[in-house]
């Protein structure tokens, strides 16, 4: 995503960089590298409503996108869970661990200058490969035990979707129904494009649309999502062992993002407007 490919949030008054930590790309452009850790500037995280939305404080400045917009987002919930993300960190400002901050820098600046189509035909796209259709015939226990879990998902999303998905060991993987493809794209047209930023975010994670709408559909939790696109991975794991350092990293980085990315999309999809009102009637 674009916190991945693009400096840090433009903070107010950061401190200077080290040397040699900004590297320069051909032509003398400034190549964007992974944001390294920083040293914690500000005492005090708030937030505020101004005209477009809810904004983050860090003191009594304003933070802003890498493209130095302001960082202003579309339901005080939001606001005030990427709020608690800054008012998290403690001596050092570790960004990798800022998710939901990510997300919102990608939905605010759109560095791919993608628009709502393009974003709702990429996220059906990973249907064609989609991690619950691809089936392998050996060895006869993983064969298995894709069946047993991965069967009930895309059951699910078949009526829950009223749609044909099926699944297939062949290598060019199972042969997706165009109707199915639309109904798709008709129920991603539903969501506002933040939203949908956020679902393609869980998507990336995950693998596949399926198990990404399950999760989202609330059919089922992070803990179940994050496993079953790991299935394989977690048969090999149980046949040959755990590397601590290695798998056990891996997998509370995917639920953190996975959670993170499904968060995004609830509190993009509810008007905080509209719960306000119903509190008051």
């Amino acid at each position: 995503l674009w916190w991945a490919h693009s400096p840090p949030a433009r903070l107010p008054r950061p401190p200077p960089a080290a040397a040699g930590s900004c590297p320069v790309g051909p032509c003398g452009r400034r190549a964007y590298a992974p944001p390294a850790e920083r040293k914690r500037f500000y005492q005090n995280v708030s937030i505020s409503q101004g005209e477009g939305g809810f904004e983050i404080n860090l003191d009594h400045r304003k933070l802003k996108t890498p493209q130095a917009k302001l960082f202003t987002v579309p339901s005080e919930a939001l606001a005030i869970a990427v709020a608690t993300e800054w008012d998290s960190q403690k001596d050092t400002i570790k960004f990798y661990t800022m998710h939901l901050t990510t997300l919102c820098n990608t939905a605010l600046d759109n560095p791919t200058q993608r628009n709502k189509t393009q974003l709702i035909r990429a996220a059906v796209k990973f249907l064609e490969t989609d991690t619950v259709c691809y089936r392998v015939e050996e060895p006869p226990a993983l064969a298995e035990l894709q069946k047993n879990e991965w069967d009930p998902v895309v059951a699910w999303a078949e009526e829950r979707y009223n749609v044909t998905i099926g699944s297939s060991t062949s290598i060019l993987g199972p042969n997706i129904p165009a109707s199915t493809k639309e109904t798709f794209v008709s129920h991603l047209a539903s969501y506002n494009m933040w939203a949908l930023q956020g679902i393609e975010f869980v998507i990336t994670q995950l693998k596949s649309l399926i198990l990404s709408m399950s999760l989202i559909d609330r059919h089922i939790t992070v803990e179940k999502a994050v496993l079953l696109s790991r299935l394989e991975e977690e048969y090999q794991i149980r046949r040959w062992g755990n590397v601590e350092w290695a798998h056990d990293y891996d997998l509370c980085e995917l639920r953190a993002r996975t959670a993170a990315g499904t968060l995004f999309v609830h509190l993009c999809s509810e008007s905080s407007t509209v719960k306000h009102k119903l509190l008051q009637d």
